[in-house]
This record gives structure tokens, sequence and C-alpha cells, in this order.
């Protein structure tokens, strides 16, 4: 399989000893690039397929070695902090190279499958002694189809269990290439109201929902994600319309109730992006128990935070 090996994809982080991303002590690729635009999204670097500059702000000392390096003048100095130029900046990484507290870093790089299943491997022993494995995220890994399916039929060809944690947002001919491959899938939805999916996420439910039937019609096994966002998607009736949804299709193992925090705002900033959600705050332990109940009493299985 050297040609598979050889394959490329961006990623932009491997976290290793992950255990809230499938089943036991897993490996975590994130892949870059995804065709939703969620207003809390805790990954904005893992929204465009291109890499990113991140600058943290916090971490700088305003040294100035950056600005010698920078061949397009991006960078300069401003109350002793730099201040970047985005669309001047060309991402040639000098600036990284050089910072001494990593203020500066590019968010992205181009691997092949063969050196991320390299990293892999390293933490092989973790997997056998906990029932673990790889997870395969974002990002959305589909929207880099030959890289991910590159990576798990190495993957199941070593004995490495497989998740794929997913939008759900693509042709379902894609999926069904490497639905064998995959031992399971994390399945986000966001809200059943199509009006609703299309302002927050950017695109429509359509596809999704039609997917997931699909999906666990042909016998893949599922966890479902659902993010739960005070002023969008936690009203009773989104709720029920779920767990109905969800009820009435097989091969859903549970459903993992996300509660929203505030945790990636910070990341908006590094990329000189904006955050829509500025003034929410996350849901009070009694909306999180209400939702929870009117999910379960349509026989649904619900974790807080998953795992």
């Amino acid at each position: 399989m050297l040609t598979a090996l050889m394959k490329n994809g961006i990623v932009f982080d491997i976290k290793k000893y992950a255990i809230h991303d499938g089943p036991g002590i897993r490996t975590t690729v994130f892949f870059k690039g995804c065709p939703l635009r969620c207003w809390w999204c805790h990954n904005p670097e893992g929204q465009d397929l291109e890499p990113e500059l991140v600058y943290r702000k916090n971490r700088c000392i305003g040294c100035g070695e950056c600005i010698k390096k920078c061949p397009k003048q991006a960078i300069f100095l401003e109350d002793q902090h730099i201040s970047v130029n985005r669309k001047n900046c060309i991402l040639c990484g000098n600036c990284s190279e050089v910072c001494p507290t990593d203020a500066l870093s590019i968010a992205g790089r181009r691997m092949s499958a063969k050196e991320v299943l390299e990293e892999i491997e390293k933490d092989r022993i973790f997997y056998d002694e906990s029932d673990g494995g790889v997870t395969f995220s974002g990002g959305e890994p589909l929207l880099q189809p030959g890289f991910l399916n590159a990576l798990l039929d190495e993957c199941k060809e070593r004995g490495i269990h497989t998740t794929v944690d997913t939008c759900g947002l693509a042709r379902y001919e894609i999926i069904e290439k490497m639905r064998d491959k995959v031992n399971l899938f994390l399945y986000d939805i966001k809200t059943m109201d199509a009006r609703k999916h299309m302002k927050y996420t950017g695109a429509s439910n359509e596809q999704i929902l039609k997917n997931l039937k699909k999906l666990a019609e042909d016998g893949s096994s599922i966890v479902i994600s659902f993010p739960l966002i005070p002023g969008i998607n936690d009203d009773d009736k989104n709720a029920v319309r779920t767990a109905k949804l969800i009820s009435s299709l097989p091969n859903i193992k549970q459903v993992n109730l996300l509660p929203y925090h505030r945790a990636g705002i910070e990341k908006y900033r590094n990329l000189g992006k904006p955050y829509k959600l500025d003034k929410i705050q996350p849901p009070s332990s009694q909306k999180i128990k209400s939702i929870k109940e009117k999910m379960e009493a349509l026989g649904i299985k619900i974790e807080i935070g998953g795992g």
C-alpha cells in the first residue's frame, strides 16, 4: 500500500491521550477544512482548508525578531506587541521559526499518510490496554476523502479501532466508500430547524439528515453529538424533534450532549477572526438536566460531554 501511504492531506493538530473522542484512550487527528461555519465552533483553526497564521498576543515579548524575518512587511511593532497585516502575509513561516515564545505559529501543515501513521503507532500500547484507537476529526475529515481513506485502510490492516467525527455534510458516495473501514461514527446534529441551521452554520441540514438515516440503515455504529447552544438549539421543541429522529433509527448507540462552553473564544482572536457568540453564556445545570430528561423520555441514552 505504498501509494496510499504517500497520499497527502492538511492536518492542524494531532492530540495524544484523548479520552473524549471515542472509546478508550485515543489519538485524535484533526483535519483542516470544514464545509460549515458554526457560530460556536471551538476549533476555528480547522475551518479553512489552507494553513493560517496564529498570533498569541499574551505570549509576545516584543523582541521584534519576527519583523526582521518577514519578507512582506506583514508584521509591525505596536505598543510593545506585534500586529499582523494578514492581507500581506504569505504564510512563509519565517516568523514562527524565530519566535522564542511560540507567540507566532502556523495552523495546518501538509502531511503524508505515512507520517500520520507513524504518530498513531507511537500510542499503540495505550490502544491495546484501553480498547482505544484513532479518531479522525477536524474541521471535517470527509473534506479530504482520499487522505482519510488511505489512513483508514492502513488502520484496518493494522487492527486499529477507527472513529470518524463528522458533521455529515458530504455526498453519501464518499461516506459509503469508507463506511466498512470505520468502527464508529461520531455524527453531529446541530439543530432540526432548517432555517436556524442555515443561519448558524452557513449550510442546509437536508443532506446531513439524509446521510445520517442512510448510514444508520446501512448498519454503521453511530454515536450522536448534540451541542447544546443557548438561544439557538436548546428549546424543548428541538430536543424532542432530535430525540424522535434518533429513536426512529437503528444502530444509534447513544447521544453525547455537549453543553456550550467559551473555551475557544481566544482562538478567534489569535486568528484575527470575529466571534459571533461573545455574549452567550454556557447553559445552566437546570437546562442541561431538563433537555437530558426530555430526550431520555423518548428512549435515548444520553451522556453529558460524551467520551
